[in-house]
């Protein structure tokens, strides 16, 4: 495993649907904090209907946790600017193993705005399938650059919101959060990350610990591609290992520009 220092940005959603979990989600970043190699560099950023730097990239873990205990906010969720905000502050860092970490229930307020209006003429048996979660230009945007910068990417997707909880979900519930749970699950993929799903609350702290542990286990690889052309479409890749008690994960493919 390379020891290489990481870069890594910790997105915090502290929007108004956040509110019932603020205490579990600043322990839970807090212990984050504690599973970081001394030498990891972390900045801290909350998001709602703004986006707010609250520490820049730093060693110095008590400020970053000075940093998550004032987070706050309420309103609307900005995640997808939220996380394009966080990839230009990556940017900025000369390293090659940078991530970002985001606590977030998934629902971008935009995003969700328009596919309400996808919705909205579709009768209740289509409304399952009509949402198309792949597309949308500021998702589109922010994934592009994220292969760009090769970021990878971590959701911890909290249970707020989530339909099944319901007595009587209606089908328009059951698809807008589907459909926001499958574009957490597309970040994750296109990025090498993980989606991690917090269904109780006690095992925010202990997903947070899995994603610190897989930081560690993460490499680079390097390779010549036989199709020289720079032409701006999309290559796949695919990375196997030959020990079956081994599993690569990796970013499904980039662009070759």
């Amino acid at each position: 495993t390379t020891t290489a220092p990481f870069r890594v940005l910790m997105l915090l959603d502290m929007s108004g649907s956040t509110k019932s979990y603020r205490q579990n989600i600043k322990l839970s970043a807090a212990r984050f904090l504690d599973a970081l190699a001394p030498d990891d560099r972390v900045a801290v950023v909350e998001f709602y209907s703004k986006i707010n730097l609250l520490n820049d990239f730093t060693v110095d873990k008590n400020l970053a946790a000075k940093s998550i205990a004032l987070a706050n906010g309420e309103g609307d969720t900005d995640l997808y600017k939220a996380i394009d905000f966080a990839l230009e502050r990556l940017a900025k860092e000369r390293t090659r193993r940078k991530a970002i970490v985001v606590l977030t229930d998934g629902v971008d307020t935009d995003t969700r705005n328009a596919d309400r209006k996808v919705l909205s003429d579709r009768p209740e048996n289509e409304m399952a399938t009509a949402i198309r979660p792949e597309s949308g230009e500021t998702f589109n945007r922010m994934l592009s650059k994220a292969d760009l910068q090769g970021v990878t990417i971590y959701p911890l997707a909290l249970p707020t919101g989530d339909p099944k909880r319901l007595a009587d979900p209606t089908a328009l519930q059951l698809a807008l959060y589907e459909a926001s749970r499958k574009r957490l699950q597309l970040i994750a993929d296109r990025t090498g990350g993980t989606l991690n799903a917090i269904n109780r609350l006690e095992e925010m702290g202990k997903l947070y610990a899995v994603v610190a542990a897989d930081l560690r286990t993460l490499y680079t690889l390097e390779y010549s591609p036989t199709n020289e052309k720079r032409d701006g479409k999309w290559r796949t890749i695919k990375v196997e290992v030959p020990e079956t008690d081994l599993i690569a994960r990796s970013r499904q493919g980039y662009f070759a520009r």
